[in-house]
């Protein structure tokens, strides 16, 4: 174990995040996203939430501020009645990331299920939620970031 690392985060996990770098994507999928067909590397992180994966990924995983959208999700195709969730992703992004980075575009299906098999990772959830499939754009860790952990 270590401290300060949500315990959700599994080593195989933390692994493939560090690895990621600047502009690298990350799925997390709902237990109907077909994760495993479409993953260059996959993880299971069954019995979670997504909106708690996500969160959890959040508080060591910087969005890219580079660009107007690091996030991304599964259309419904019904803008007038987006999924719960959605509103949720938001809520947990401009905790973890602030407003200016929780600008999330909506992907329609085939060109979600495209870019995922384009990402870095795809993390699997059985969470059964509609619609609770996000993807994520790594951002960078600054210098002054890493010396406030570093003196903390």
């Amino acid at each position: 174990m270590l401290k300060n690392i949500p315990a959700i985060l599994s080593p195989d996990l933390l692994k493939i995040l560090m690895e990621m770098g600047h502009g690298d994507e990350l799925v997390i999928g709902d237990a109907n996203f077909p994760a495993a067909a479409n993953a260059k590397r996959l993880v299971r992180c069954d019995g979670h939430k997504i909106t708690t994966i996500l969160d959890a990924i959040l508080r060591v995983f910087p969005l890219d501020y580079a660009v107007e959208c690091p996030a991304a999700l599964m259309d419904n195709k019904d803008p007038a009645n987006p999924p719960v969730v959605w509103a949720q992703f938001k809520e947990i992004i401009t905790r973890r990331e602030g407003a200016e980075r929780a600008n999330m575009e909506p992907v329609e299906r085939f060109a979600f299920y495209e870019r995922a098999r384009n990402a870095y990772a795809i993390v699997a959830s059985s969470d059964p939620v509609k619609y609770g499939n996000i993807l994520i754009k790594k951002g960078i860790v600054t210098e002054d970031e890493i010396r406030a952990v570093e003196n903390s």
